[in-house]
């Protein structure tokens, strides 16, 4: 019996493991592998029988392992980090939770019978949706970055709230089901142990940081310890109250001022991911087959609620006031898948009620696991045509994400946010991530490749990675993990030189060492660091026809390290040892040691007095010019006045000749008409002639005439 229990948790820690980085090959959420195997081991193979197996420690390792979860739930929930972000993340994980809430529960009471009190507790716990499986759904969907900050920031801020939103309502149940209890005093009782163990404790424990009290490799021990003490101390004084109470615990730790966590944070999330891969599949595993296909089709109903109208109506309602367009509120209102925290709080809550002989319990915990299956699956699989349905896809992802807050990586994020370009810097340094948040540089303290950066940093607008940092051990780390995710051509590393240096085991794969090749062969990290600390400077140069790379060069000298350009169509182009030539029409930013801006100066200088000498002669060129074209306007203008006598000359010759023509012609015309006159003359004189002659002859017959007809005269 003893070697069974063995082998089943080594079998579970191996699967754990083993879903988890299948969900992580394959860009899944966790969740659906994990789901999987516990069906799979349980109902479906009846290898793994949790109950059987750990009998009465099943209860207690499940209340402990959901503490654990809450506590490190609680220590993410920075209430100045809620104030940080948009008003419209502030918004959801407010109003927005209460009225998805408010619209679950009567759904959970109408459509599968629940009793009021375990329909309030049922829609508190579906309200979490929580990181772990929205960043992998975000991965593969790739919506804008506007619309990826705030569905991942809402994960992560509904988490820990939406917990002790649950936990308060289920204590309200606890305390209501139970008949041998007074309600008002064993609430009232349960809320002022909660919050007062839980700040306390919190405080003394902040305090005990903050003091050094425990030395470096007890703190997280001491802290996981002390949290579990308070746990069982405060179900003690009263029954179901610790739950609350590591719940308030880890928000007073969180927002507690001068205390560092984050080396807490990173051992709690470890601890939390093993915890909740373990009892994701145990809890899977005790499903009930008939319990799922029982729900009938009131769990569709609720199913349908929380998809299409809790969500909706929680989005456009906390959008009122945003710059949010309809595109985007469509989005955001079909992505909302339930966690992992949901099942493990629920199956917690459920044992409990049953033993309290509430009726509708044995129900929660399959309602729940079936909203879980409902909302990844379908939205995992219709996320990505639906954002490009709408047109809010990103496109390709110009941002990049520094590895190494140093001087340097400061100077060029600063360069590249005044262009536009997206950066994050991250670095487990604290005092060169404060530098950076003075100077307005979005940052991420910690290990980049921590399970905790994939959940918390924002790497939406991140399509490149630039490991600049001096910590040799990690950066292979940080390099591997972000090709796994990016790809290996979308990974730059500094060639440090003294990296593959020293006996086979401790050299590095030729994989890895040919991305060595940021900003060119020979570029190491102290290098770098050499030139900042002797005075170089970052410059941004105009890459044009007149201002070629060649005259770039020729300015700066060779000394002068080109590190990154932007093309006009604002692409940005990482500049390696693969690098062969620049274009023109970019915007070259570059590293400029101390020789060559002395050297800059000196040619600028002699460009200045070439400058100069050109312009004189030039200006000589250009008044010698000047005094030709005066000449020659000058003699212009003389030909032209000759041109124009003489025209006037031709003129006054043509009128003459056309006047003296025109004499000749009146003349000509003169002389004929006096010789026509001349001729009618003639012809008139010849006529009268001949009319007198006619005349005269007429006289003389008539005359005649007379005379022979005249009688005689008598005597």
């Amino acid at each position: 019996m003893v070697e069974h229990i063995t082998g089943m948790l080594a079998l579970i820690g191996v699967l754990s493991l083993l879903c988890q980085w299948a969900g992580w090959k394959l860009r899944l959420p966790a969740i659906l592998p994990l789901l999987l195997c516990g069906l799979l081991l349980g109902p479906g193979l009846n290898i793994l029988n949790p109950d059987e197996i750990f009998g009465d420690l099943l209860f207690p390792i499940i209340s402990l392992g959901v503490a654990v979860i809450l506590f490190e739930g609680a220590l993410t929930l920075n209430f100045k980090e809620i104030k940080d972000h948009s008003r419209m993340v502030t918004n959801l994980v407010t109003i927005g939770a209460v009225i998805t809430w408010a619209c679950i529960t009567p759904a959970a009471h109408y459509f599968m019978g629940f009793d009021w009190p375990v329909a309030f507790l049922f829609g508190a716990l579906v309200v979490v949706t929580g990181p772990t499986v929205i960043v992998p759904m975000l991965r593969t969907v790739q919506p804008k970055a506007k619309l990826a900050s705030i569905l991942r920031w809402e994960g992560i801020v509904i988490d820990p709230i939406g917990a002790l939103f649950a936990v308060l309502v289920y204590e309200y149940v606890a305390v209501t089901a139970d008949p041998t209890t007074h309600v008002l005093y064993a609430l009232g009782l349960t809320l002022v142990i909660g919050f007062g163990i839980g700040a306390a404790a919190g405080y003394f424990i902040g305090v005990a940081l903050r003091n050094n009290v425990f030395p470096h490799y007890l703190r997280n021990t001491a802290v996981l310890t002390i949290m579990l003490g308070v746990f069982v101390g405060s179900n003690l004084l009263q029954h179901e109250s610790g739950l609350l109470t590591v719940t308030v615990m880890g928000i007073w730790l969180a927002n507690m001022r001068g205390v560092d966590i984050a080396d807490i944070l990173e051992f709690k999330e470890t601890l939390t991911v093993l915890l909740i891969s373990a009892l994701f599949i145990l809890l899977a595993a005790r499903l009930d087959s008939n319990a799922m296909l029982g729900l009938g089709i009131g769990a569709f109903g609720v199913l349908f609620v929380v998809m299409l109208i809790a969500r909706p109506l929680s989005i456009w309602t906390s959008a009122l006031g945003t710059n949010l367009t309809s595109k985007d509120k469509w989005f955001l209102s079909w992505v909302a898948p339930r966690g992992i925290v949901a099942a493990a709080i629920s199956s917690l809550f459920a044992i409990k009620l049953e033993e309290l002989g509430v009726h509708g319990a044995s129900s929660i915990v399959p309602l729940v696991f079936f909203i879980i299956i409902g909302t990844v699956v379908i939205q995992s699989l219709t996320a990505g045509p639906w954002a490009k349905f709408l047109g809010v896809k990103e496109g390709s992802n110009q941002g990049l994400l520094i590895f190494g807050a140093s001087k340097f990586a400061r100077e060029l994020a600063t360069q590249l946010l005044a262009k536009n370009i997206k950066v994050v810097l991250a670095d487990s340094n604290w005092d060169s991530i404060r530098q950076a948040r003075m100077e307005n540089i979005p940052v991420y303290f910690g290990n980049p490749a921590s399970e905790h950066a994939t959940n918390y940093m924002d790497l939406s607008g991140i399509g490149r990675v630039l490991v600049m940092s001096p910590y040799r051990q990690l950066n292979p780390l940080v390099s591997f993990h972000f090709q796994d995710l990016f790809g290996s051509e979308k990974v730059f590393g500094l060639n440090n030189s003294e990296t593959n240096v020293g006996s086979g085991r401790h050299q590095l794969s030729e994989s890895y060492l040919q991305r060595l090749c940021l900003f060119g062969e020979g570029i190491s990290y102290a290098k770098i660091a050499s030139l900042m600390a002797k005075g170089a400077v970052l410059k941004v140069t105009n890459i044009t026809e007149n201002f070629s790379y060649e005259k770039f060069r020729e300015r700066y000298g060779d000394t002068a390290m080109p590190l990154v350009y932007i093309t006009k169509e604002a692409k940005l182009k990482v500049i390696t040892a693969e690098t062969q030539k620049l274009p023109v029409g970019i915007e070259l930013i570059s590293l400029l040691p101390q020789e060559a801006q002395e050297q800059a100066i000196i040619q600028r200088a002699l460009d200045e007095e070439a400058a100069r000498l050109a312009k004189i002669k030039a200006e000589e060129e250009a008044k010698a010019a000047a005094e030709a074209r005066a000449i020659r306007e000058a003699e212009e203008a003389e030909q032209r006045a000759i041109e124009k006598a003489r025209r006037k000359e031709e003129e006054l010759a043509l009128f003459e000749a056309q006047e003296k023509a025109k004499l000749l012609e009146e003349e000509q015309a003169a002389l004929i008409e006096e010789a026509r006159l001349e001729k009618e003359s003639e012809t008139l004189d010849i006529q009268l002639s001949n009319d007198e002659v006619l005349n005269d002859s007429l006289v003389t017959d008539e005359t005649e005439s007379l005379d022979k007809k005249e009688p005689p005269l008598k005597s």
